[in-house]
Formats: C-alpha cells, structure tokens, sequence
C-alpha cells in the first residue's frame, strides 16, 4: 500500500475498515500510533498557521519591504480555556531582529467572553484562530511565551520573551 492510499483510508477514521484495523492493533501500537498522529496534526496546524500569516503578509503595501516574521502573544479568555494564542498578529517585522515582545510588554489580559467572540467574528481570521487555538490545546503557552512564524523557512516556533 503507498501512503497516498493509507492516508485516503485514515481520512475516515470511523469506517468499518479502518475502525475494524485499529481494533486489530495492539495497546502499544495504539499508544504509537496516537501520539504520531498528535505530531502530524500539530506538524499540519503550524502549516495552516504560515499559510494563512503569508496570505495577510500578501495584502500588506507593496511600499514597506516584505515582512520576515509574525510574532503571536498569549491571551487568557476563560478560566477553562485557560491561555492560549491571541488571533491576532502582535508584531510584523521585516528583519530577523525580534521585537520587543517582553513579559512586561505583552502581559495576557483576561477578554469578557463575549467580546473575544465578538472581535473575532469580526476581525480575526477563522482559519487561523482555529490553528491557533489547537496548537494552544496541544501544548499550552505561558503567559511569557511568544509565537514566532519565520516566513522564509516556513518554521513555527515559540520564544520566551
């Protein structure tokens, strides 16, 4: 089978084919299996992430230089959903000096719930808040975290301010 095919008959997990081979599999293996679907979702949430920054970099004036990076802070919506990654770019920068995204200067501020929802309805990018919020899910950032999305290599990765 090549992984062309594999990957059509993962793409409906609960088919009865699929589902009667999972079954079939070892606790070991489901174990195995799980955490190396975690990675791709998490591997296919930062190729969502870049994709749709380079998209909003696109639209940005055609004056300034082409932008190099996107740096994402954290926000804290509500007490269950504890922090995850602001929907919203917080820096656009068109070197690779990183800004002044400190602590200090990017604090978590708790949104009334209906707002964020709100703000996000209307400005943010569904997409992206979507990959935003699931990585956040996988591996929740501290309130000092910053996400950094380096167009050029397409690499997704967090800094503590």
């Amino acid at each position: 089978m090549k992984s062309n095919d594999l990957a059509s008959a993962l793409a409906t997990p609960t088919a009865p084919l699929v589902r009667e081979a999972l079954t079939r599999l070892t606790l070991k293996s489901l174990e195995s299996l799980t955490i190396e679907a975690l990675t791709a979702t998490e591997e296919k949430l930062r190729e969502v992430v870049v994709d749709r920054v380079a998209a909003f970099a696109a639209q940005q004036s055609e004056d300034v230089p082409a932008p190099v990076a996107a740096y994402f802070t954290p926000t804290e919506r509500r007490a269950a959903q504890g922090v995850t990654w602001n929907p919203f770019i917080a820096a656009l920068t068109t070197t690779e000096e990183t800004p002044d995204l400190r602590h200090t200067h990017t604090r978590a501020v708790r949104v009334p719930v209906r707002e964020a929802e709100l703000t996000d309805a209307l400005f943010a990018d569904r997409e992206l808040a979507s990959a935003l919020n699931r990585l956040a899910a996988i591996d929740p950032p501290e309130l000092e975290d910053v996400l950094r999305v380096h167009l050029p290599t397409r690499q997704v990765t967090r800094v503590t301010a």
